[in-house]
């Protein structure tokens, strides 16, 4: 053979060689701060009106993944965002702004966004009234947050598309959660039950994404636990747990970056997660200490003093533990994650108006679903976070008083009352259409397949027999050895979803089960029915588009009038110093003149930075407002006067070295005649000295 044949055939082979080994998919990885406004926002979740922000201990951010297929470049995007939920408007402005930049590539239909139901972040961005009463009305600053930090954050994943591999591994997590109503689970069949050896999932579902370099670019994940290991007393924003298991992770594989930077992207999604709790202590009287009342979770009939608590000393701690507990199950499926998925990539998605579906759930068991109404059971809230007033769990008849009480608003219609039975009315959401509507009457429905893997993107909190169900429909539907996992609260919220027998027992997630008792039965068949789709190449209608009411809305929420410092001071000075020299493992804390922080979010930057001096002039920065180890507080002391103070607390690490440290404060404050203007303080420099403990340790 010639020398040039030769040459020709070494190049032949390795091009081949190559090409054989080119990854399956085209991966892409984003992250962008969709932190809101950390003051006087009341926090979406538990529908207290007490709880509204007042600082930040972690930020809030959207991770996206785009997944392209190499041989059809069919992709769909999946966007994990550290907030309550999602809903439908969000949705609908961040692919408006998407398709304005790359021309229907992304669209509602290949588009997913899942929210990890943090009850810590701020509120007031739904376009559906009930959910935005506690935020007194539409909150602006919120909703322009999420859009745009969630559009940024996918289109940093387009940027960043590469050829690679994705891997799936699964496993079992167990001390990290437990159901909240254990006895509406009983409600289910005997031998549907003893099929599991959990009333809870513990399986977590991890993909690890590879590109063709070998170079790690992100990991994802789902396991079934609510976002309330912070409890409502809270009102710091936190992405708690789930939050905190992604600053892990991404510490971890982006050593020496700060959070929210660096290349490796980690999202701890939300899954079926309705009767499942981060509290894993059985709830207790705080009056006495004795075990709560099971099935109405009271003591001496009151709701309120019933709570369930975390395996922690505190909320904090607890976080803590429960989102340690997620970070390393994570690391150890990720590294051991050898299974590579391989076949297409798909999607399918439809509106759907879910208030009057026919449902067969067998040949005796037929009926439809409903306009939405909130049952009593509802206003009682969980152990996670119990309601007021006279409220309790498990209640299937009404009350004279709060029928009265409801009926100003609407008073339910005989076939609405038939149709929720046994649930009794409170809130006849679905027949209140002033000033706008109170509820979704059409909802998202979508799946996402990536080789093996299929995602049911469901538009409420599924418990965890609705959502076994579920995943078993959908993997007897597609009959090939796929893998189904239910990604929550995805695209629109619809609130609860408990099975048909669940919801007879009438507990908080059977009164917020909106659509009455055959919800589950009609979003089986629904997305059964996109699943024969997708198996059989198939189109579906589109469906319904929901409204867009977002020039409708109501905005009750004062703005920041001004800010004012207090007679001799400037924005920034400082009111309470630091000591000259702490130990390691001790708490710093400093207080400064602030600004209200609703002038400026501070997006993709901080209210406060720890420094340490690393020269004779040079500081680096150690942390910010989105580490564990520091809290940012902010007080108005005075209203009148527009004077308020933000105090900055570091816990300092056990391992922090020693040297010379300081802390900086950055905001803006917005002057009596509306001028918005920035300001800068720091503390006192101070040393951070080795404590006996860890000089003892050292010595052994």
């Amino acid at each position: 053979m010639s020398s040039l044949g030769s040459l020709f055939l070494l190049i032949s082979v390795v091009l081949i060689s190559h090409a054989s080994a080119a990854g399956n998919y085209f991966i892409g990885v984003g992250r962008a701060d969709v932190t809101g406004p950390a003051a006087e926002v009341n926090m979406m979740g538990y529908a207290q009106f007490r709880q509204s922000t007042a600082g930040i201990h972690l930020r809030q951010f959207s991770r996206a993944y785009i997944i392209r297929d190499v041989q059809t470049q069919t992709s769909f995007v999946f966007v994990n965002i550290d907030a309550c939920m999602v809903n439908d408007a969000i949705k609908t402005e961040v692919v408006r702004r998407l398709n304005a930049t790359y021309n229907g590539l992304y669209t509602e239909k290949n588009v997913c966004l899942s929210g990890t139901h943090t009850h810590s972040t701020p509120g007031g961005y739904h376009q559906y009234l009930l959910f935005d009463i506690t935020s007194l009305g539409f909150v602006k600053e919120t909703f322009d947050a999420l859009v745009a930090g969630i559009t940024k954050s996918i289109q940093r994943a387009h940027d960043s598309l590469r050829q690679g591999d994705i891997y799936i591994n699964q496993g079992e997590l167990l001390d990290s959660n437990a159901n909240r109503s254990p006895t509406a689970y009983m409600f289910n069949p005997s031998e549907e039950r003893q099929r599991y050896q959990y009333n809870v999932d513990k399986t977590m579902t991890v993909l690890r994404l590879v590109d063709d370099q070998g170079n790690e670019l992100g990991m994802l994940n789902w396991f079934s636990v609510h976002g309330t290991a912070m409890n409502n007393t809270n009102r710091l924003i936190s992405s708690d747990n789930k939050g905190y298991a992604e600053l892990l992770f991404e510490q971890a594989m982006n050593p020496g970056s700060l959070p929210g930077q660096g290349a490796f992207v980690a999202a701890f999604a939300q899954t079926n997660e309705g009767d499942v709790s981060p509290n894993t202590q059985p709830a207790r009287c705080l009056d006495t200490g004795a075990l709560c009342d099971a099935v109405h979770s009271t003591c001496n009939n009151k709701t309120e003093l019933c709570v369930a608590f975390g395996p922690g000393k505190d909320m904090f701690d607890s976080t803590r533990i429960i989102a340690t507990n997620q970070f390393n199950k994570a690391m150890e499926l990720y590294k051991s994650a050898t299974t590579k998925l391989q076949g297409p990539v798909d999607f399918r998605q439809q509106y759907v108006n879910i208030t009057n579906v026919p449902v067969v759930i067998n040949s005796t068991l037929k009926g439809r679903t409903c306009k939405s109404a909130m049952g009593y059971s509802f206003a009682a809230g969980t152990t996670d976070g119990p309601g007021s007033f006279n409220f309790v769990q498990s209640t299937t008849s009404g009350n004279p008083f709060w029928n009265i009480v409801s009926g100003f608003l609407k008073t339910p219609s005989a076939e609405q009352i038939a149709c929720h039975a046994p649930k009794p009315i409170l809130l006849d959401t679905g027949e209140i259409v002033k000033p706008y509507p109170w509820q979704a009457a059409i909802v998202d429905i979508q799946l996402l397949r990536v080789g093996q893997l299929v995602i049911i993107a469901v538009p409420a909190e599924f418990t965890t027999m609705a959502g076994r169900r579920l995943r078993d429909a959908i993997q007897s539907t597609m009959a090939d050895g796929s893998i189904p996992v239910i990604a929550g609260l995805a695209n629109s919220y619809a609130d609860y979803v408990t099975t048909y027998e669940e919801y007879q027992e009438q507990r908080y997630e059977g009164g917020s089960t909106v659509y009455g008792p055959f919800t589950h039965g009609a979003y089986m068949q629904l997305f059964t029915s996109l699943a024969v789709a997708m198996k059989q190449n198939a189109t579906v209608p589109a469906g319904p588009y929901p409204p867009y009411l977002l020039d409708k809305q109501i905005s009750l929420l004062p703005p920041v009038i001004f800010d004012n410092p207090p007679f001799g001071k400037a924005f920034g000075d400082v009111l309470q110093d630091v000591k000259k020299q702490y130990s390691q493992g001790d708490v710093v804390s400093v207080v400064f003149v602030a600004g209200n922080p609703r002038n400026s979010l501070m997006t993709e930057s901080t209210f406060l930075v720890v420094e340490k001096l690393v020269n004779t002039t040079d500081w680096a920065v150690q942390f910010t407002d989105s580490h564990w180890e520091t809290k940012f507080y902010w007080e108005r002391t005075s209203t009148l006067l527009g004077e308020s103070t933000a105090t900055v607390v570091w816990d300092i690490p056990t391992n922090q070295p020693a040297g010379t440290y300081r802390i900086r404060h950055t905001g803006y404050a917005k002057t009596i005649t509306g001028k918005v203007e920035a300001y800068k303080g720091r503390s006192s420099d101070f040393m951070v000295a080795a404590s006996n403990y860890v000089k003892h340790r050292l010595m052994l």
